[in-house]
């Protein structure tokens, strides 16, 4: 029933996503080795190594034949689930390392996107806590052209421990003069300070945020405004944001009735689906079909789609 079931995602990084096969392939590698250098086995709990494990895949990422493969076998990979809409981010900087122009990644991810009927993706932009105020700015740019041209928002993605959240207030400041709506990654390396901050500046959803439960009055306030988790449990595990599958924090914020929703967060490195995801969260945490629904809703509610997109897709699911 689960696999039948219409799905929704929102948190999925595009180059954590990338089949190991297809860098095996076009690099001339063996698949083991593309596979240990992509996928995140390490029991060692720590972002910062977790990141090292897209520096592979990028490296595939940086043509338009390239862009156009990855998106077009992620978009399979998200049909094969019965995924009817998602939000891939990226940032478009990391793959302009041979040439491309910011507006040709744009173009060739969505071209490879739409070749694959029965599944709507759009992009989610990341600006990233490594990069300087004028290069993230490109993003906002680049973001600002292409919205709702297949662009739906744009992000702050990165070493959120060694980069706080509270530095990049000005670039949000520029992206609510413009329109262009956001999310955050908070919460997920660092703790509930960079979660505020996230909100301070007007985010109505979360990347992670599960660091959340460590302040009751924080929970309540998200909950209470609506401010959705995008929670990944494997991710988050991995990444040492949480302690287990049977201790993870969508137990105490589902609880307490806060919007949630799951996500696989990088596919490949985290080795895992969506369909996965939600099985071991029904199985450690007891959540029901109904619930996983429910998660869905919230999900749909939060998406950076129209009023007419919404009431399409809550009709699918």
């Amino acid at each position: 029933m689960l696999e039948e079931l219409k799905k929704i995602e929102l948190h999925c990084h595009l180059d954590g996503s990338v089949r190991p096969s297809t860098v095996s392939e076009i690099l001339n590698m063996p698949l083991e080795e593309a596979e240990k250098q992509m996928c995140f086995k390490e029991t060692k709990k720590d972002l910062n190594e977790y990141l090292s494990k897209f520096d592979l895949p990028l490296s595939i990422m940086q043509d338009k034949s390239g862009l156009i493969r990855v998106s077009k076998e992620l978009a399979e990979d998200m049909k094969k689930e019965n995924i009817i809409y998602a939000e891939v981010r990226y940032s478009p900087h990391k793959s302009t390392l041979k040439g491309l122009s910011l507006e040709e990644v744009v173009d060739a991810t969505l071209e490879g996107f739409n070749k694959v009927e029965g599944i709507k993706i759009n992009i989610i932009l990341c600006m990233m806590r490594n990069f300087d105020y004028n290069t993230n700015l490109e993003v906002i740019d680049l973001a600002e052209k292409y919205l709702g041209k297949g662009v739906c928002a744009i992000d702050l993605a990165g070493a959120e421990g060694l980069y706080p959240t509270y530095t990049f207030e000005d670039l949000f400041i520029e992206a609510r003069k413009r329109n262009i709506p956001f999310t955050i990654h908070a919460g997920e390396a660092d703790g509930v300070d960079s979660i505020k901050s996230a909100i301070e500046f007007g985010t109505k959803r979360l990347g992670h945020g599960v660091k959340s439960v460590e302040d009751s009055s924080l929970v309540e306030y998200t909950c209470n405004n609506h401010i959705l988790y995008e929670v990944c449990p494997t991710s988050n595990i991995q990444t040492g944001a949480s302690f287990s599958y049977d201790e993870h924090q969508l137990k105490t914020l589902f609880k307490e009735k806060c919007d949630v929703c799951i996500n696989t967060d990088n596919r490949t490195v985290s080795n895992t689906t969506l369909t996965n995801e939600i099985k071991i969260m029904m199985s450690h945490q007891g959540f029901t079909i109904n619930n996983i629904r429910y998660m869905f809703r919230c999900a749909l509610k939060h998406a950076f789609i129209s009023e007419k997109e919404y009431k399409e897709y809550i009709k699918k699911i």
